[in-house]
């Protein structure tokens, strides 16, 4: 399982054990709890849910717990479709969306929940993604032009130019795919990650936009886009199905050309 931020000379504890009473068709899961205000350590409570009486979802194992066993427990989530990225988390060992992930997926009798790992937990599965989106700004992720806009219609482009950003806008931040990556883990306070280079990306190939040249310029830096070394974590834990690597790989190749 990836590594996590923990508390200086801290091991998780094994908590609380939740039998789910009567049921016959059961999963147990065992999820991460830490409230750093209280705790000193954090813990695995254990949860039995009854399948019978659960929706197929991992999403819907956690709002079950939440509902009926223990109030307590704390998680993000929203849209329920995959769309908003809120319930990211780290479910049997993968980062992915905890709303499309399905029980029956999960390999292993007692399926571990954590939040995403190497980062900073504001309580149980919530981590701080303060800084990430601190990241995604920087980049200015918006169109910018120097040409006036067209007074009466939008700013168009060809169907090929529009394919291009095919694999690129579905991104919706998440944050799995940089937190499954060893280079963001190691460098994240300056190294962007896969999820902002593949947004940054967006940009600079969109037909549309008129600051490529300013935009490689803020990324020609020996951390911010370099740290890259190709693990393809983020393409494998991607929960949307998307390259980031292939992404990183076109920024890359993009800084060569301009230099021949």
């Amino acid at each position: 399982m990836a590594e996590f931020t923990l508390p200086k000379n801290s091991k998780i504890q094994k908590g609380k054990h939740f039998p789910a009473q009567g049921a016959k068709n059961t999963r147990t899961f065992k999820i991460y709890r830490w409230s750093p205000d209280v705790d000193q350590n954090p813990r695995t409570d254990t949860y039995e849910v009854d399948l019978d009486k659960c929706g197929p979802m991992v999403l819907d194992a956690l709002i079950k717990i939440k509902n009926e066993v223990d109030p307590t427990l704390t998680f993000r989530r929203s849209c329920r479709e995959g769309i908003c990225g809120s319930c990211a988390m780290n479910i049997d060992g993968t980062n992915t969306l905890a709303c499309i992930c399905a029980i029956e997926s999960c390999g292993k009798s007692e399926v571990p929940v954590y939040p995403l790992p190497h980062m900073q937990v504001v309580k149980d599965l919530v981590p701080d993604l303060t800084h990430f989106y601190a990241q995604h700004a920087s980049i200015r992720p918006w169109l910018r032009t120097q040409t006036p806009a067209p007074p009466d219609r939008e700013r168009l482009q060809t169907p090929d130019d529009r394919k291009k950003l095919d694999g690129l806008y579905e991104c919706i931040l998440c944050a799995c795919c940089s937190t499954a990556c060893p280079s963001y883990w190691w460098n994240g306070d300056r190294y962007l990650g896969p999820a902002i280079l593949l947004q940054a990306y967006r940009w600079i190939v969109d037909s549309r936009d008129e600051d490529t040249g300013t935009r490689l310029d803020e990324l020609e830096d020996p951390f911010k886009l370099y740290r890259c070394h190709t693990i393809m974590n983020c393409t494998r834990t991607c929960p949307k199905g998307l390259n980031p690597a292939k992404a990183i790989a076109e920024i890359k190749k993009l800084m060569v050309a301009r230099k021949v």
